[in-house]
């Protein structure tokens, strides 16, 4: 057995998230059942940096698996996005050592998330960006940034449901970027809590349109208490845009 690290990329619009669920479209299950089809019906198991909700997109999203298929590695996406559907492609393949693991393995993650500033909405982008046609302070917001940058306990930062008892992580970077009509937010840490991003952009929004001070970030991680922060803003402007190993 030769074991597999794959990147993809994928429209999350049409799936009800990243992991198999009964009765319904994921991304782990087209994978894995375009897989199946590659090896004739033999079942293929694949494990991912880490799951995506619904409408959550991904331009880097990282599995592996294992199998006997004797492909060039630069040959397997030609072989596989036959199979996907056209909301799934993988980029790229290449054979790894043994021990490697999509999700253990990992040592940061970049997500980006795309606010639409138009005034009306782009009909094209509905689905690729949060419309919020407001005006919002961006010095203030990357003020904000500064307190959240660093190693803190995030409970005020994860939804109120997240059954991870340890919810301290570090957060490297954040950049807020200005592109035509859009603002992006990068995030890049060591890991992210379930819908951390999500509320981490509404609170910057809520920042950027002065209800919330940025100085007062630090007593909102400080308070370890979800009602402290801004709104989960929604899924589809979300992008797990690349996950990082140490090779």
């Amino acid at each position: 057995m030769m074991r597999i690290k794959c990147i993809v990329s994928y429209d999350g619009t049409q799936f009800h998230g990243y992991q198999i669920q009964p009765m319904k479209r994921t991304v782990q299950q087209e994978i894995e059942s375009a897989l199946t089809k590659l090896h004739k019906g033999q079942n293929v198991k694949i494990y991912a940096s880490g799951r995506t909700d619904a409408g959550v997109h991904a331009v880097g999203q990282v599995f592996h698996f294992d199998t006997k298929r004797n492909i060039p590695e630069e040959k397997w996406p030609y072989a596989l996005n036959r199979y996907l559907p056209e909301d799934i492609v993988l980029q790229e393949a290449k054979y790894v050592p043994s021990d490697f693991h999509a999700r253990y393995d990992t040592t940061a993650k970049e997500y980006r998330y795309i606010i639409s500033q138009r005034e009306i909405i782009d009909v094209f982008k509905r689905n690729y960006s949060y419309h919020f046609p407001f005006r919002l302070d961006l010095t203030a917001i990357r003020r904000a940034c500064t307190h959240l940058c660093g190693t803190h306990d995030f409970t005020s930062f994860c939804a109120a449901k997240t059954e991870v008892e340890d919810k301290v992580r570090t957060i490297y970077s954040i950049q807020v970027i200005e592109e035509g009509t859009d603002i992006i937010f990068c995030f890049k840490g060591n890991g992210f809590l379930y819908n951390m991003v999500r509320i981490l952009v509404g609170t910057l929004l809520n920042v950027g349109q002065g209800l919330t001070d940025p100085d007062s970030i630090p007593s909102i991680i400080e308070g370890r208490d979800r009602s402290l922060s801004g709104k989960t803003v929604p899924g589809h402007g979300l992008y797990l845009w690349k996950v990082y190993y140490d090779n």
